[in-house]
């Protein structure tokens, strides 16, 4: 019989490619991992990983019990949702990680929401890009992930996962005040290839949307400073250091001295955002009011460019 603990622990593996970072998540130690794997192994009689470089991955015996193993587990979800809705016990806390822009347009109204319909449903948030998010609720550190599409995320049909999609939002551009493109009704982004840039770190999921909309515009951008908090970013488009593109809510409400902000002209950079669960939790019945929430503050946030 093989123990479902130890499936999780595969998955772990699978997700972050070494023994030493699925231990990390998991708050075991790297030998623990090792040993549960080796008794998993010694259950199927396969050997189900193989050394990669620096790290491990998974064997084609691997891949067809990570299969499984992605089932068992949602699975397992669902047998917990039913069991707590059983017991009438929606009560509890969800933990929810979430960029900042999210936290502030979309969450933090949902917990209000929640305040006068579940009153007993306690909220913990927690600050994430978009790219963390999703490996904490993989690893069981949170519940609810507000997340956002970016090159190498799960993809929806992701049998880990089950989403909600929230809202798509345009990233506009932000100048300095004389700059002369400013005057215009739309920029081209085309026009602003030999510019300086400004904008988020590589593995920011935003960093991803600014290069692809740059590619599809024909140039490569020169990023010249880096900051994850898009005040910075509008700060030094203000100084003159350079140019941006920022998501049209994360504008909203901030001081814009001596910028000017204009939509996209062509095809337009895209930030699409969603909620997500661990697959099988979705209809858990704390987090079912969590994500209807969050679909009802997010009404009417999708924007067109």
């Amino acid at each position: 019989m093989i123990d479902p603990r130890r499936l999780r622990i595969l998955r772990a593996v699978a997700d972050h490619r070494t023994v030493t970072a699925a231990a990390a998540a998991l708050y075991l130690t790297p030998s623990a991992v090792s040993q549960q794997l080796a008794a998993l192994e010694q259950e199927t009689g396969h050997t189900l990983l193989t050394r990669s470089g620096r790290g491990v991955r998974l064997t084609a015996a691997g891949d067809i019990l990570l299969a499984h193993a992605n089932a068992v587990l949602a699975q397992l979800e669902r047998a917990e949702a039913e069991l707590e809705a059983y017991a009438g016990g929606a009560a509890g806390e969800v933990r929810v990680v979430a960029f900042a822009t999210g936290i502030a347009e979309v969450l933090a109204p949902a917990i209000s929401r929640l305040a006068d319909g579940h009153p007993e449903i306690r909220v913990r948030v927690r600050d994430a890009e978009g790219d963390e998010s999703l490996p904490l609720v993989l690893d069981g550190e949170a519940d609810v992930a507000l997340a956002v599409e970016y090159r190498g995320a799960p993809r929806e049909d992701d049998r880990r996962l089950a989403r909600v999609p929230l809202y798509a939002e345009p990233f506009d551009a932000v100048l300095h005040a004389s700059h002369p493109l400013g005057q215009g009704p739309a920029v081209s982004l085309a026009e602003l290839a030999d510019s300086d840039w400004i904008g988020p770190y590589p593995g920011n999921p935003c960093h991803d949307v600014m290069l692809l909309a740059c590619e599809l515009a024909g140039f490569q951008p020169r990023l010249v400073h880096s900051s994850d908090d898009f005040r910075a970013v509008v700060a030094l488009a203000g100084a003159g250091a350079g140019v941006a593109l920022v998501p049209r809510s994360a504008l909203r409400g901030m001081e814009l001295k001596d910028t000017v902000v204009r939509p996209v002209s062509g095809p337009a950079a895209t930030r699409r955002v969603f909620a997500a669960v661990r697959r099988g939790a979705e209809h858990h019945p704390l987090i079912r009011p969590v994500l209807d929430a969050l679909a009802a503050s997010a009404a009417g946030l999708s924007t067109s460019g």
